[in-house]
């Protein structure tokens, strides 16, 4: 992360973008907010395929989402630039073949942005977020559970780089 800029940028990814990185952006964009983290840590989503591009988050995703107090029904699918690959500083996929495609995409320098946001979950023991698009809605509500242990531990991760930066922004401010 560069040490002058005054954001960590994350950018939560998955192959259309209407499902699984809507609903990790919206979680963790409360759990900054909660935080009180939120003027030096920004959240995106994008997708790797331009299938969805325009589109509003599938209805079942919604509802899962507002069930818990969450609401991505403003959100609109788009597929990821090389801006994107470029300017932010951690690039969090969802799956496998998220992973592939945009290793393949990114320029050497911004490969090492690039990880399996399970990574970060510390109660979940599975490397991927399952793509529940073409099953039931159960598996909505398992992207929930799945994204929101991955958002918790990101949080932390990031946590001391934030407040550190928030004092420096503080210091300079002043």
């Amino acid at each position: 992360m560069d040490k002058d800029r005054k954001q960590i940028r994350i950018l939560f990814v998955c192959t259309g973008n209407i499902c699984r990185s809507p609903t990790a952006q919206v979680i963790f964009e409360n759990l900054v907010r909660e935080e009180g983290l939120s003027d030096v840590i920004v959240a995106d989503s994008a997708a790797t395929s331009a299938d969805h591009v325009g589109e509003a988050p599938d209805m079942r995703a919604q509802l899962a989402c507002r069930r818990r107090g969450y609401s991505i029904a403003d959100h609109r699918a788009r597929q990821i630039t090389s801006e994107d690959l470029e300017t932010s500083d951690l690039i969090l996929v969802m799956d496998w073949e998220n992973l592939t495609d945009l290793q393949e995409k990114a320029q050497p320098k911004d490969k090492h942005k690039i990880h399996l946001l399970m990574r970060y979950a510390n109660d979940t023991d599975c490397a991927v977020v399952p793509d529940p698009y073409y099953g039931i809605n159960e598996g909505f509500n398992m992207v929930i559970a799945y994204c929101t242990d991955a958002c918790e531990g990101l949080l932390e991760t990031l946590e001391r780089k934030a407040k550190q930066m928030q004092k420096t922004q503080r210091q300079l401010s002043k």
